[in-house]
């Protein structure tokens, strides 16, 4: 999976929950107010309700003086109520049904039957009643007290020391009518009523607040809601980090220890599993380094051994030499010791910049069949005694160019070949197959060839399948060790089989004929075939 489809599931996850989150805190709340709005309706005209329930004598009256609504005294019987319904009007509780845009409110008065009030708006029509109510008792009652008597019908009476006090300018014309004042200055906001007592004092009645959709309780469950869902997608998200990271860390702590095989499980999900990945690629090549560290140090002291022992052999020599045609020998025996020590040192350079970190890569478009050519005539003019030769078949030769880096392709193809007319017995034959996508060089010779069971050391470094260590055929046993690195380095890898044509030993080179635009810029791998 890529880093974008990765982040495509993500974001599309993030949006499913927040989707998720939006519909379940919408049917929340829509469950939450039907709940709040139905409490609302039942509690809002529960005193007046209360008192009428308990003076059924003063209902016609104020239904002839009530608005917009129907108050009305009915016989149980007449009531259709379910079985729940009519046990709650046995307690005494206010039941609130709708029904089309009306609202009924129902209240048992235990001596008078069923009351019932029909509104289309409960709220301001339930404040009117309740108005209404108390200025009717206050005109039948003088000495009552007003401020008791709206205590018990749920409202705040506060008289009022003038008549500017009251809204608008017609509020007083239709107060000295008998009618009362409704005013509402916001739909939210509590409504006030004004009327005048029998005394001719004005008061002002304060309703209880309406009802509010949105309020801080509901707030605050929502904010809850999220925060908790919030809350568990980041812990899941951070405790799978945290697990894999933690793994990481015992990992780190046992390669400190030197427990190189140290690695961490790839399984998981798409971050862990790329971070954990990229760690083992680093154990494996931090493992490899190491190892290839030590055969190096152990490879370097082996083969520094005998050109030294033979200087130190010469020295003494020189040391007891008296003719001067042998002490001239031993002088040129020396200096091509020290050319060896000097050769050497270049291979380990060599071979250690290309197996620890990778070389500057200054790809280029290169002709690699000119590249061949030129490796072909400078090993036929050191091994004239070899019949050294190129096989590059004109469709390969229009395929040439590819994208390599020049020196060391040119090392790689000049170890094969140097190491072919080494062990060739007559003749080297370099077949080169060059297609729109792939690179192909074989280096076939004529010699004993390589026994099959030796085919996965052959690239070893300081790996050398006879024991010669002569000048002649020596060699190091680093060069084939390069060969497979730079062919590494190019994206490509080195095999050695059987030739088919000569019979001897056949190695081959294979490598992308477009290299990514990264290795132009000389950047390194992180994998390693070997």
């Amino acid at each position: 999976m890529s880093l974008g489809r990765y982040y495509l599931r993500v974001y599309g996850a993030l949006i499913l929950v927040a989707l998720g989150v939006t519909l379940v805190g919408a049917a929340l709340v829509v469950t939450i107010n039907g709940v709040r709005e139905q409490a609302f309706l039942e509690h809002h005209p529960r005193p007046v309700l209360d008192w009428l329930a308990e003076h059924p004598r003063v209902v016609d009256p104020l239904n002839a003086r009530t608005a917009s609504s129907r108050l009305r005294l009915l016989p149980r019987q007449a009531v259709s109520l379910n079985d729940v319904a009519r046990e709650r009007l046995e307690y005494g509780q206010v039941l609130a049904q709708r029904r089309g845009d009306a609202v009924y409110f129902y209240r048992l008065a235990p001596d008078a039957g069923v009351l019932e009030l029909r509104t289309e708006d409960p709220y301001r029509h339930v404040s009117e009643l309740a108005a209404r109510t108390l200025v009717y008792v206050a005109e039948r009652s003088r000495g009552s007290d007003p401020a008791a008597m709206g205590a018990a019908l749920g409202m705040h009476v506060t008289p009022l020391e003038s008549a500017g006090q009251l809204p608008g300018t017609s509020s007083l014309n239709r107060i000295a009518n008998g009618g009362i004042v409704y005013h509402q200055p916001r739909p939210r906001e509590a409504a006030h009523s004004y009327a005048a007592l029998g005394d001719g004092t004005l008061v002002s009645i304060a309703h209880p607040p309406p009802f509010h959709y949105w309020s801080w309780p509901l707030a605050l469950v929502l904010a809850g809601l999220v925060a908790a869902v919030l809350g568990a997608v980041v812990y899941y998200l951070l405790a799978g980090l945290h697990r894999r990271l933690r793994g990481i860390e015992g990992a780190v702590s046992r390669i400190a220890r030197g427990e190189l095989d140290a690695r961490v499980s790839e399984e998981g999900d798409y971050l862990g599993g790329r971070l954990a990945g990229a760690f083992n690629r680093m154990a494996d090549h931090i493992q490899r380094l190491v190892s290839v560290q030590s055969e190096m140090i152990h490879g370097v002291s082996h083969e520094l051994r005998t050109p030294v022992a033979r200087i130190r052999f010469g020295v003494q020599m020189i040391e007891d030499c008296e003719d001067p045609e042998m002490l001239r020998s031993q002088l040129g025996a020396i200096d091509g010791d020290i050319q060896e020590l000097d050769e050497l040192i270049d291979e380990i350079l060599t071979y250690a910049r290309l197996e620890q970190g990778g070389p500057i890569m200054a790809v280029q478009r290169l002709d690699i069949a000119e590249i061949v050519d030129q490796v072909v005539e400078e090993q036929q003019s050191i091994r004239p005694e070899l019949q050294v030769e190129a096989d590059i078949p004109e469709a390969s030769r229009s395929h040439a160019e590819a994208d390599a880096e020049p020196r060391y392709i040119h090392r790689a193809i000049q170890n094969l070949v140097g190491n072919a007319t080494r062990y060739a017995s007559e003749r080297v034959l370099v077949a080169c197959h060059f297609e729109d996508q792939t690179m192909r060089i074989d280096v076939q010779d004529d010699g004993k060839g390589i026994p099959e069971e030796d085919w996965d050391k052959v690239f070893t470094a300081f790996a050398r399948l006879d024991d010669s260590r002569t000048r002649s055929s020596g060699g190091y046993g680093l060069g084939l060790s390069i060969v497979r690195r730079i062919l590494y380095w190019h994206g490509g890898q080195a095999f050695v089989g059987r030739s088919d044509a000569l019979g001897g030993a056949c190695f081959t080179l294979v490598w992308p004929r477009h290299q990514p635009r990264d290795q132009h810029e000389g950047s390194a791998r992180t994998e390693d075939p070997s």
